[in-house]
This record gives C-alpha cells, structure tokens and sequence, in this order.
C-alpha cells in the first residue's frame, strides 16, 4: 500500500508539470492573484498546491521517523519545497518534486516483489481431508476436523492435521518439515505430522490437533510472526543524513546571515535538495539486483543488497541445501566371506530393482546396471523390506528385525539396509545425503569474503548432520532442531556477528529464512518446499547451485562499493555548488539545473553497479 502511495505521488507530480505547462504556454494563463512582487498565475498555484501537499506528507513521515529513531534526508526536501515556493521559483520547485518522487518510487520498484511472501506458503496448507464416517470416505474441510476424527491418507497424499496412525503402515517424507533425508516409517500408535507426504501405503489416522494447532499451520503462523518483527536495519542514504543536513543548513543560515536576504537561503536550499542523495543508492541497487538476476539470483529489495554486503554471519540448512538430497553408497560392510562387497551390493540392488521406496531406488541407481540381474518370487513386507530369488540364491533386504532376527545388537548409526542370503546373514549397506559438490567451495569461498561464523542448522540426526558438516568444512553444527529452534539460534547470534543470512530450501527453513536479516533460499524448480521457501526468503538461487550465495555476496560489496562512491561524490558535487550558490551566482532556477546535472552524474555512476566485481569479492583470491 506504500508502494503504491509513492508511485501515485510520482504521477501525480507529473501530471501536475505536464497541465501547469499547457496552462503557462499553450493557454497563455494570467496571475490569479499577486501577494507582493510574487505573482500567482494557474500553473504556479497548481504546482504549489502539490509542493505543499508533498511537503505537509513528507512531514507526517519524517515525525513519524523521528519517533523510531530513524533520521533522514527528507527534512532538506521539504525546506528546498518550501523554499521555493516562497521565492516564486515555480519550475525550480517541480524539479525538486521530480527527482523526490521519482527516487521513491524508483526504490520501490526494486522491491515490487516484496509482499508476496506467504502467497504459496498458504496456497499450499492441506485444505481437504478424507474423514471416515462409519468405514465411508467423506471429503472435508480440513478445518472442520474434530480431535478423536479419524481420517484416511492415500499414498502420496500430505497429511492434513497432526495425529496418530491407528491402521496401516507406510513411510512418509518429512524432509521439507524436519529436514530428514530418508523417509521414515511410522506403524500403528506413531505421531504424524501435518505436510509430511505419505509413501505407498494408504493408513487411518486419529486427529490429535485441529488444523490451527498442527505442525504445518505452526509453520506458517512462525513466518507471519517473524516477518512482523523485522530486525532493525538503518538505509544507506540515512547514515549520511544528518552530516549532510547539518552542513547545508549551516552554509544556507550563513548565506542568509552574510546577505541579509532570504533569497541567498533558499537559492543554497534548492541546490541542497537531497535529489542525488536519494537516487544515487537506489540506481546503483536496482543495476545491482539487475546483475544479480544475470546471475541466476532474483533479490527481492534494496536492502537486501545492502544487508548482504555486510554480514558477517552464515547459517545453512543440511538437506536439499548443502546436500542434494539424494541418498548414495557410503559403505558395503559383508559379514560373510562368501561375497564381496560388490557381490553384495548386486545381490541387494537386484532385489530392490522393482520398489520405489528412496532407499531401493537410490541403491539401484547407485549400481551399475550390468550388476543387477533378474529377480523371482519377489516379495514385499510392508515397511519392513523385500526377498526374492536372484541367480538360484535367496536374498533378503530391509531391516535387520526383518532380515536377520537375532543381529538387533548391531550398531549402525548411518541410514542402512541389511542383507541375508539362503537365510544366513551376508552384511549391510549405508547410504548418505549426496553432498552438492560446490559445497565445501562454497563455504571456504565465504570464509574469504568476509564471513565470520558459518552454522549449519538442521533437523536431521546429529551423527548425520555432523559428518556431512565436516564434510563441507562446517564447525558449528545445530541439529535436530525443530523450525523454532532454527529460528531462535538466529536470534542468539550477537550483534557484533550480524547481519545473518540464512540459505535453506524446504518448508521448514520458511520461518527461519525470514526471521534471518537475509533468508536466501534454494527455489531451482521442482524442489521440494522451493515455492514455500523462496516466498518466504529475501532472494532467490534459480539454479541448483549453492555457489551462488558467493556470487549473491561479491554483487552485493560490489554494488555497494558502488552506491558509496556515488552518494560521497553526489555530497561532495552538491556541497561545491552550494557553496557557490552562497556568493549568490546561481539563482534558484538555475541551481535545481544543476541538481539535474548532479543528477545524471549520479545516475551513471550508479550504473556501474552492472560491472563485474573482483575476484577478491568473488572470494576467489587468498587473504
């Protein structure tokens, strides 16, 4: 709504030229009135009537600044308006509202995208539930369920409320909520959590939570919450707010007082305009966010840039994030010497050839194709595994309960499956998230940048989270962590180690992407959680590749580099002028001339934000 008031504020500015022109040389207006030597014709009273409207509101909003805390540039703006309505410089005030107007709404189009965070979030809450009423599938209202209802998910099927199975086993993915690479298996009297998605089999279920207070709806009430209280951030332009307010003043005040004549003031005013000040920064984060979207990397907000450049600390979710989120062969342990580990694996990823459960599937891809042979007699047990005969021997997959009663004492902490063959127990195979290769990169390339602190924030096990941390060159490792959780070790970061960014991907990370000062998410399409996560987060990787927070991080010092440079030559241009305005060589239409002159150099300088940025903010050169 904002946004929206500034960009009319723009229009109706330039409406206001376009009719005051007609009205001064095609109508030939006359002076409606005169107070003075000052002479009022049409357009002077209709281009007043909106300076001094956009002055009383720029008012309002510096008051309102003020109370926060918050101090900027907007107090010169509104004493150049007034300025030159009281001089009588009518086109000199236009201007002035021009490049006021403009620069607002110029920042505003770079975050055109910045209220539609919860869109998909909320789109995709389960809405319909499959209740059974006396063994009949009635369709439902997932808000209308009652605690005690008793509901029935079909395979691939989100769960709708958070409750517990009463019939039926299966396997259900939970890793855009917890952050679990494997599927889990959940029997009769096991919780379930609304959004996880159910595997192959369909269960009965009891409601526990109405939909309010299940885990799924939680997550979006964390997201509403935390995008209610964002962390304080001070705008760039505002810290050179009062330096530069203070000594325009002071130059001004003295004209007057050397002269003797109002005028001098308010000539030094109008080339005092902050114009330059509030169009360098956005031009340079709008060429910024530009070069960021050549880059695979949509960012939602000026800030945002700003915020980047600056941080100092990183966290990172595991899965779909770190990893690909796709299991592959860690180790073949046999524990007979009858096979080989290759034997073994063929054995097993010939059994499991025909199942679509993520850990068969992931074996099976992981081995070469010519290993696998046919299978007969093929047999499943529901969540337990599969048997069958491949080349005369009997073969057993699944859980240790189910291949080989008796072994339970084993301990294996990574995912597993376990082998027997002709009834004797023959080894197990362990799988693990696929690290993204650029991973380990990509953290070292952080350190290099600049990053102080480098977390990774999961929800899967420890013994997993920490491997695959070490892996990617990760010290700090929180795992198990629920999406509140994830949220309060962002807030415990200190102040000395902000601004955070946090990269994530899944359902989970929504909450936490958006409670951090940058939640940058992996939305490459087809990801699991991608559109809740990417609505949720300040920017966007477009592409399955986590590098590009370095990219995200180098374009971001670049553009503001860039936007420094720009605002300090902006200040000190202005500052030469008004300077000479104080001698009283420039009369107050000539000086918002010049403020256009600034103007364009500013402009250009903000363009260079589009260049490339060097190899050290790309984090490719030693320290």
């Amino acid at each position: 709504m904002k946004n929206l008031k500034r960009q009319w504020k723009f229009i109706v500015v330039l409406i206001a030229g376009a009719v005051g022109l007609i009205s001064q040389f095609a109508l030939h207006s006359k002076s409606l009135f005169s107070i003075g030597n000052l002479q009022f014709p049409v357009h002077a009273i209709i281009i007043d009537i909106i300076g001094i409207l956009m002055a009383i509101s720029l008012l309002l909003e510096i008051f309102h600044d003020w109370k926060t805390g918050r101090y900027g540039v907007d107090i010169l703006a509104v004493i150049a308006v007034v300025s030159t309505i009281l001089i009588g410089d009518v086109w000199a005030e236009w201007m002035i509202l021009v490049m006021m107007t403009g620069g607002e709404t110029l920042e505003d189009y770079a975050t055109g995208q910045a209220n539609k965070e919860l869109r998909a979030l909320l789109d995709k809450t389960p809405r319909i539930a499959n209740k059974l009423v006396d063994g009949k599938i009635t369709e439902v209202k997932v808000d209308d369920l009652q605690v005690g209802d008793t509901v029935l998910i079909k395979p691939g099927q989100q769960v709708p409320v958070d409750g517990q199975i009463v019939k039926g086993t299966s396997s259900f993915d939970q890793s855009s909520l917890t952050g679990e690479s494997v599927p889990v298996t959940k029997n009769p009297g096991d919780e379930l959590m609304s959004g996880s998605v159910n595997g192959d089999v369909a269960v009965e279920m009891k409601v526990t939570k109405a939909a309010k207070d299940s885990e799924y709806q939680s997550i979006v009430a964390l997201v509403k919450s935390s995008q209610a209280q964002p962390a304080k951030f001070v705008k760039m332009a505002d810290r050179y707010a009062i330096p530069f307010t203070v000594i325009s003043l002071i130059i001004g005040g003295v004209a007057w007082a050397v002269s003797g004549d109002a005028t001098r003031f308010a000539e030094v005013m109008v080339v005092a305009s902050p114009c330059p000040l509030l169009i360098a920064a956005p031009v340079a984060l709008v060429s910024g966010m530009s070069s960021m979207s050549a880059h695979h990397i949509i960012v939602k907000s000026g800030p945002t840039l700003e915020k980047l450049a600056r941080a100092k600390t990183f966290a990172f979710d595991k899965t779909g994030t770190l990893t690909e989120n796709q299991l592959i062969v860690d180790q073949v342990v046999t524990d007979d010497k009858s096979f080989d580990q290759k034997e073994l694996q063929s054995l097993a990823a010939s059994v499991e050839q025909q199942s679509s459960h993520v850990i068969a599937s992931s074996l099976v891809k992981a081995t070469d194709k010519d290993l696998i042979h046919p299978v007969t007699n093929l047999k499943e047990t529901t969540a337990q595994g599969v048997e069958g005969d491949v080349d005369g021997k009997h073969v057993k997959v699944g859980k240790l309960s189910f291949v080989a009663p008796g072994h339970e004492k084993l301990n294996v902490t990574s995912t597993a499956v376990y082998v027997s063959v002709d009834g004797k127990f023959a080894g197990y195979i362990t799988l693990k998230d696929k690290m993204r290769p650029e991973s380990p990169k990509t953290i070292e390339r952080l350190r290099r940048q600049g990053a102080e602190d480098i977390m990774m924030l999961t929800g899967d096990h420890k013994q997993v989270a920490e491997k695959v941390a070490k892996e990617a060159g990760i010290t700090d490792v929180r795992s198990e962590l629920l999406p509140s959780q994830k949220i309060q070790a962002i807030k415990d970061v200190p102040k000395h180690l902000r601004p955070v960014v946090m990269t994530g991907d899944g359902v989970n990370d929504a909450p936490s992407l958006t409670a951090a000062d940058v939640g940058i998410a992996m939305g490459a399409k087809g990801a699991k959680g991608a559109t809740a996560a990417s609505e949720s987060a300040d920017a966007v990787i477009m592409v399955n590749d986590i590098s590009k927070v370095n990219d995200a991080v180098a374009i971001s010092k670049h553009t503001m580099k860039v936007a420094n440079i720009d605002v300090l030559t902006a200040i000190g241009v202005v500052i030469i002028i008004e300077l000479i305005a104080f001698t009283g060589v420039i009369p107050a239409f000539w000086g918002a001339i010049l403020q256009e002159v600034v103007d364009m150099i500013t402009i250009s300088l903000g363009l260079l934000a589009k260049t490339k940025p060097s190899d050290k903010q790309f984090g490719l050169e030693e320290k």
